[in-house]
């Protein structure tokens, strides 16, 4: 295992990319990707995705066994506080247990921004019935403040709309979530290629999380190799420290003393 481990509720993980599962032309392509990826943790819709509730059906399970990954199941496509932890509570009788979840209300059908007053209600009650939230929030400091208050595992505010592909539009609020933040800190939400996701852990993020980048891609094992790769390199480069950025301060890249004649 890497010394440069994510670490969420106590257990590491040594790919800061996770991934999810919706949106593939099957289960047989959900697999390759996520291989591709090399994500450890796995987000499932619940609402959405079979893992059991129809035996009829096709399960994820069966294309990506919790033997090998990590389920992170979601309640995508949830509207109220109610409806969240009932969700939450279903996918934990259905993955006998398990409690490490993501958690995320919606605000409208359009936008699909957070409801942060009603996700601040699910996780109260969540982590008093014994759930292990990550919560998708708006990039709003206090906000996030308040679920790690709460004991919240991990914060993960948007980069931009759910599915839009627009990047990082608020480098400065992520930030200043990065910076006071004591659980790690995920950007969920608008990448919409690699160089997002590079730029997001450049920013000092502890990981990343995407669907539609990958999914909706030409190419989408492809992209999520990529993706592996961008990850990888951001946070080598924000352990790396950049150099500082300096205008009209000329300083040559190769050594000036020594020259030959001088």
């Amino acid at each position: 295992m890497t010394t440069d481990a994510l670490v969420i509720a106590g257990k590491a993980y040594h790919s800061r990319l996770l991934v999810g599962t919706g949106k593939y032309k099957d289960f047989a392509q959900t697999r390759e990707a996520v291989l591709a990826s090399g994500a450890q943790i796995v987000t499932v819709a619940i609402r959405r995705t079979n893992i059991g509730q129809d035996p009829n059906q096709p399960s994820l399970l069966d294309a990506l066994p919790p033997a090998e990954f990590t389920y992170l199941p979601n309640t995508a496509g949830c509207y109220s506080a109610d409806e969240a932890v009932r969700t939450l509570r279903l996918a934990r009788e259905l993955l006998d247990g398990h409690d490490l979840v993501k958690l995320e209300v919606l605000g409208d059908k359009d936008t699909l921004f957070p409801n942060m007053p009603e996700t601040l209600k699910a996780a109260e009650t969540l982590v008093k019935d014994g759930f292990k939230v990550m919560v998708y929030c708006s990039d709003d400091p206090i906000q996030a403040r308040m679920l790690e208050e709460i004991g919240c595992v991990a914060v993960m505010p948007l980069a931009s709309l759910i599915g839009s592909g627009m990047g990082i539009l608020n480098p400065w609020n992520l930030k200043l979530i990065i910076e006071q933040s004591k659980v790690p800190v995920l950007v969920d939400a608008g990448v919409g290629t690699a160089s997002d996701a590079a730029i997001a852990m450049e920013l000092g993020c502890d990981g990343v999380l995407m669907n539609t980048a990958i999914a909706l891609a030409n190419d989408p094992v492809l992209m999520a190799g990529a993706m592996k790769k961008a990850v990888e390199a951001g946070r080598e480069a924000w352990r790396a420290g950049r150099m500082p950025k300096k205008f009209y301060a000329a300083s040559p890249s190769s050594p000036t003393s020594g020259l030959i004649g001088s």
